[in-house]
């Protein structure tokens, strides 16, 4: 008995023996390896395809220096050193997927040595800790004379790392950068500060310039083109129109000729403006903005943008705050989820969420040559409003909506080859009045030698808004110990950078940037809000219809006099009339209140009975897994 429990004892105590040999040694291969198991739905954190493109395109060897503190205890310096861990396993990616053409260096810039003085010059910069010791996370890309630096790597963009460090790769294997053209009449540049208003005592301390801007300039030379140019320089390979507000003949001719010459057009049109450079009305105070188009360009390609319309939905509305900080239902500010949004093209294909206020729709059918593909369109459950009476209320809005039953393109890109909009050459500027007529008689007429169409294929992307590119609705400032951060709250940036990337050539960072905002949708959330308001929004105004009538009797019955001494006295008749509206009034009024009351718990209802699915599904599934394993285990036993 005893030897059979030794044996027993020692059997035990070799597996043991075995099984750590075991997990030793598969920690080793897998550590040596750096292979990791991504469970997420967007594939996350893997190696984008756009990536490894980049790295293959590495034919000299790029070096990268990733500079992280490593002293310390603050729960600061723990929080970044785990970043510092995710960062380090991207880098063991990275250099895997490079095949040998990407080193990668770590320091520790402790204070006064020589690593601190090689992350000074490589533009790597400290942030002071509470504690007020600074504490490096940054890393420098060089290949040959090129180098480029992100200066810190903030966890709060730890969604963005991959495209950040594929973006600075790319930077300094191309160090040539494509001119990129900016026409708008809004301060995308920033404004200077007015030291003479501020002496006066008014707000004169400049604006920055937006974020697209900045975000550009990062990849590409940006020049600033005029709004009353006639012609586009050649060195612009892309051009982005933004909000042309009254755009000349003259103007639309030099954009026709830059598109002949096979130059790349990405324009912004808006029929509804809500970011505007010019003052408001001194007679009507801040009144909605004029809309633009490229009406003489549209026509040529088959297409129209009607500025007096914007696009409502009720799929895609927002929330916006109302009165008394309340939210508001706002159908015509879009928040556009998947369900409208082109996941076949490329500009488009890992965007998961657009932010569009009050946005114009495109319709008409490209003429022979040009191939249309929509990148951003409503739901059927959406219908055209009047632009002006968008802006004023949206519950009016829900009140007579009416679903078209169409999808309005609300983002288009154009493919093919382009013929001029202007076959009779450039248009003729006004003469003035104090011009001869002999003058003009011995003019001679110029040689028209403007381009009738493009050699090759071109491209233009046409976006029915503007206002998404505007700081306040593409980004969420947030206030941190280190300053103001700003985080992408939805993927206009991201839809603009991926229209230049593709216009100017490269598209492989793309899919790397898209990575940077995904959201998850209650599509089917909102789908049973359409339905349910759908379903009581009938009974609601005529609810309201009855109680409007029901006012307008009583206010009728209060005019009335017999005459002048009279007038305030109602007859038997009249005072019996005025109390029975006055009780349907109030009954009314509290059948409307009711049913308000019924289609709120609804949405209500619905939200909450999701909310419990998710939370309850998989411990459900789980629990009943359990229980059929040991049901089918108890069988077996049984059986036995």
């Amino acid at each position: 008995m005893k030897k059979h429990s030794y044996e027993t004892l020692l059997y035990s105590a070799v597996g043991v023996v075995a099984m750590a040999a075991i997990l030793v040694f598969f920690n080793a291969i897998a550590g040596a390896v750096k292979t990791r198991v991504d469970l997420t739905k967007e594939k996350a954190y893997t190696l984008s395809p756009g990536t490894r493109a980049i790295l293959r395109k590495l034919d000299t060897p790029v070096k990268i220096r990733f500079y992280c503190s490593r002293s310390g205890t603050s729960p600061e310096t723990a929080q970044y050193g785990t970043y510092a861990k995710d960062v380090q396993d991207l880098l063991a990616e990275y250099k895997q997927a490079a095949n040998g053409k990407l080193i990668i260096e770590q320091y520790d810039p402790q204070p006064d040595s020589d690593a601190e003085e090689s992350a000074r010059l490589d533009g790597v910069e400290p942030i002071r800790l509470r504690n007020g010791d600074p504490f490096y996370l940054g890393l420098s890309v060089g290949m040959l004379d090129q180098k480029q630096a992100i200066p810190f790597l903030e966890p709060a963009r730890e969604r963005s790392l991959e495209y950040d460090l594929s973006r600075a790769i790319s930077q300094v294997i191309t160090p040539e950068k494509p001119v990129v053209g900016i026409m708008s009449p809004m301060p995308l540049f920033g404004a200077p500060a007015n030291p003479m208003m501020q002496r006066m005592g008014q707000p004169g301390g400049g604006q920055p310039p937006w974020a697209i801007v900045t975000e550009l300039k990062n990849d590409y030379e940006v020049k600033r083109v005029e709004m009353d140019t006639d012609k586009i320089d050649d060195d612009i390979k892309v051009l982005l129109v933004i909000h042309p507000r009254e755009i000349t003949d003259k103007t639309q001719y030099a954009i026709d000729q830059f598109i002949m010459r096979g130059g790349r057009l990405i324009s912004f049109l808006d029929p509804l403006p809500m970011v505007d450079s010019r003052q408001q009305n001194e007679m009507l105070g801040n009144i909605p903005n004029s809309g633009s188009s490229l009406d003489k360009l549209l026509k040529a390609w088959g297409l129209t943008f009607d500025t007096s319309k914007v696009v409502a939905d009720m799929i895609f509305k927002m929330q916006l705050g109302g009165r008394n900080g309340e939210p508001q239902q706002a159908p015509a500010c879009l928040s556009v989820t998947p369900e409208g949004i082109n996941t076949n093209d490329l500009i488009t294909s890992q965007i998961d969420n657009v932010w569009m206020p009050y946005a114009g729709a495109f319709t008409g059918t490209p003429v022979a040559g040009l191939k249309e593909t929509v990148l951003l369109h409503s739901t059927r459950d959406s219908q055209l409003v009047d632009s002006f009476l968008a802006n004023l209320s949206g519950e009016n809005m829900l009140k007579e909506f009416k679903p078209s039953g169409t999808q309005y393109a609300l983002a288009v890109k154009l493919t093919g080859k382009f013929k001029t909009a202007f076959p009779n050459g450039k248009p003729e500027t006004a003469k003035k009045d104090t011009d001869k007529k002999g003058d003009d008689k011995s003019a001679e007429k110029k040689t028209d030698d403007s381009l009738k169409e493009t050699k090759q294929d071109n491209v233009v992307v046409l976006v029915g808004d503007a206002d998404m590119l505007f700081d306040n609705v593409a980004l969420r400032q947030m206030q941190s110990p280190f300053g103001v951060i700003s985080m992408a709250m939805n993927g206009n940036l991201n839809f603009a950078q991926n229209a230049v990337d593709q216009s100017s050539g490269d598209s492989n960072l793309i899919a790397v940037r898209s990575r940077a905002t995904l959201n998850r949708p209650f599509t089917r959330i909102k789908a049973m809000e359409a339905a349910a308001n759908e379903r009581y929004q009938s009974e609601i105004k005529r609810l309201e219809d009855s109680v409007a009538e029901s006012q307008r009797r009583i206010n009728e019955l209060q005019q009335q006099k017999k005459d002048k001494d009279q007038r305030f006295i109602l007859s038997p008749e009249q005072a019996t009339e005025l109390a029975n509206l006055r009780t349907e009034e109030a009954n009314t009024n509290k059948r409307l209140k009711k049913v308000r009351k019924d289609f709120h718990a609804e949405v209500v209802s619905l939200q909450t009975k999701v909310t419990w699915l998710n939370i309850l599904a998989v411990p459900l599934a789980v629990a009943a897994s359990g229980i059929a394993i040991a049901f089918v285990n108890r069988r077996k036993t049984s059986a036995k």
